[in-house]
């Protein structure tokens, strides 16, 4: 088995994050690794993921969802071909700290008997894919429009 974990500290709640992580249909429009992301946030669905890494090609993966835990974690699992072969467990974790901000981790665990095959020439354009992922995250979810929306709306006075 073989890990590639990124994390990156981003000036919103948990909340925030994971409204911009699970909006699946606004991915085109911020993330520049995971290009589109379509199907249900449930255990069980089957996801249609399009990555494409810096310089290369898009790919296209079917993984099925293992984990949704609201504001917490998204985890699925994308195979080539047969399990066992080259499986990949892709996860997005969010951990909230005391003072409104959250730790956003990326990661994938690979496995499989054509994992030391292919890891090697791919290892470096992931991690990079996530990093960069995880930077365009954090800016969405810092930019002043987004701290707005988490604002109430108190131009009618109070409720």
């Amino acid at each position: 088995m073989h890990q590639i974990v990124t994390h990156v500290d981003i000036a919103a709640s948990p909340e925030r994050v994971w409204s911009i992580l699970t909006d699946f249909p606004a991915y085109p429009q911020w993330n520049p690794f995971i290009r589109s992301l379509s199907g249900v946030a449930k255990p069980g669905e089957k996801l249609r993921v399009t990555i494409q890494p810096e310089d290369r090609g898009a790919m296209i993966f079917r993984p099925r969802v293992l984990t949704v835990i609201a504001q917490q974690e998204l985890r699925w699992l994308g195979r080539l071909g047969f399990p066992d072969l080259f499986d990949g467990k892709h996860y997005f974790q969010l951990t909230a700290f005391g003072n409104g901000q959250t730790r956003f981790i990326q990661g994938e665990k690979f496995s499989g008997v054509l994992v030391g095959l292919f890891l090697h020439r791919m290892e470096a354009a992931t991690k990079a894919g996530f990093d960069a992922m995880n930077r365009a995250l954090k800016e969405r979810a810092e930019t002043k429009e987004a701290i707005d929306q988490d604002k109430p709306d108190l131009s009618e006075g109070p409720r």
